[in-house]
């Protein structure tokens, strides 16, 4: 039986049921194409992620009506300013009712969430290494860490900055597992089912090895809403997922 709060924390973020760890994202136009996704969906998927395009649509008047329905948000905003503004921010944004929202893993800027967050039922979380990055590219921005060695050192930076998990591919789940234990959540997106494209992400896996790696929450968005038949879409992955949970 899944543990529906955060033992460290004492939040409700974490998965209900097994339906409840596909997070679709509506990574989608406008509002209205949004709306009328999340109808098609319907009870097959009980959580969405609400992302920088669709916040750029009004997206935020979204998280409101999906609640009424019974449905989870995470809100990934992947905040990184000074210490003043990220704490603004997290205030302000704990108000609107999301379950997750995302920082990125400064450390500066987790340690600003977490004192913001204060008591709120907002799960905050850590953004390691964008999983449409691999060591090439780290290593143009910069960085002389491959993928993996960054997203460790972020990984243990979230876990003492009091940030409630990581979001990272899941190629790098089995091993932030055995790093943060059990309580601190790993969401992974660049999840692929094995019929879908891997579309610009580079470190990718199916569901049912993000799961068996350690991932508590699948985030999936093109799969899904860019399907042929959405709902059918979300159906096999909840079907992959309740089969290997």
């Amino acid at each position: 039986m899944l543990d529906t709060q955060n033992s460290a924390a004492g939040r409700d973020i974490r998965p209900r049921n097994a339906r409840d760890r596909l997070i679709v994202g509506l990574d989608l136009p406008d509002l209205a194409t949004a709306r009328a996704m999340v109808e098609t969906l319907g009870d097959t998927v009980t959580f969405y992620k609400i992302g920088m395009e669709l916040v750029f649509a009004r997206g935020l008047s979204l998280i409101e009506p999906l609640r009424a329905e019974g449905k989870r948000v995470f809100l990934d905003m992947k905040l990184l300013d000074i210490d003043n503004t990220v704490a603004g921010g997290i205030a302000n944004l704990a108000r609107l009712g999301a379950t997750l929202t995302t920082v990125h893993a400064y450390p500066k800027a987790m340690r600003a969430a977490a004192a913001a967050r204060a008591d709120a039922n907002l799960g905050l979380l850590a953004v390691t290494v964008l999983t449409s990055m691999d060591d090439a590219d780290l290593d143009e921005a910069g960085y002389a860490e491959s993928a993996a060695e960054l997203v460790r050192r972020r990984a243990a930076q979230a876990r003492a900055s009091g940030i409630d998990g990581i979001v990272c591919s899941p190629l790098e789940a089995e091993a932030m597992r055995a790093l943060l234990g059990p309580d601190m959540l790993i969401v992974t997106p660049g999840v692929r089912p094995t019929s879908a494209t891997s579309d610009d992400q580079k470190r990718v896996m199916t569901p049912a090895d993000a799961l068996r790696a350690g991932a508590d929450y699948l985030v999936v968005a093109r799969p899904v809403v860019k399907a042929a038949d959405p709902k059918a879409s979300a159906q096999a992955i909840v079907d992959e997922i309740e089969a290997n949970c």
